[in-house]
């Protein structure tokens, strides 16, 4: 399913970059995704295959024509025509992460035992663009089970520095 999620969302990229609109496409991508998440029998509606395609999709132009881009919706029509619409979700997180990289931005994933001051952020954003090269973007969360320390995720790796992950290795190595 990803793989095909990744060629939607590659082709709608590569008309956004064409018209230039990469943000702008994005941003109604996430519009028509809220939507979507707040009525879930919208989504049921247009992935029900005993109602005719042509009314699903008479649906979609019904609701988003004028509202979109021209072609954010003809990707949502092609979604419901080929049966794919459950995966529209798949396709938005796809582009988000070919916007990112478009943008040479990355985003971390930072769950702390404590919410971390601003100050803190900062520091933490500096250090990771400098170890990366580009801009980062921080996406944080609290997890009071690590009891200490932070879990960063960037880029396909994780950088554990949780006191929980610390005093597991020690258990282990104790145990041998």
């Amino acid at each position: 399913m990803k793989e095909t999620s990744r060629e939607y969302a590659e082709a709608l990229f590569a008309l956004s970059l064409e018209e230039k609109t990469v943000r702008e496409d994005y941003e109604a991508l996430e519009m028509v995704g809220t939507l979507m998440d707040e009525n879930p029998a919208y989504l049921l509606f247009l992935a029900t295959p005993s109602i005719p395609r042509s009314e699903r999709v008479k649906a979609l132009l019904d609701a988003f024509e004028g509202s979109v881009p021209e072609r954010v919706l003809s990707t949502l029509c092609l979604l419901v025509e080929k049966g794919r619409i459950p995966d529209y979700r798949e396709v938005k997180e796809e582009f988000y992460e070919l916007l990112l990289a478009y943008e040479s931005r990355t985003v971390a994933l930072v769950t702390s035992a404590v919410p971390l001051s601003e100050d803190e952020k900062n520091r933490l954003k500096i250090s990771l663009e400098k170890n990366c090269g580009h801009s980062v973007e921080l996406e944080c969360s609290v997890d009071s089970s690590l009891i200490g320390g932070m879990i960063v995720e960037m880029e396909g790796k994780t950088m554990d520095g949780s006191l929980k992950s610390r005093l597991r290795r020690l258990k282990e190595a104790i145990e041998g």
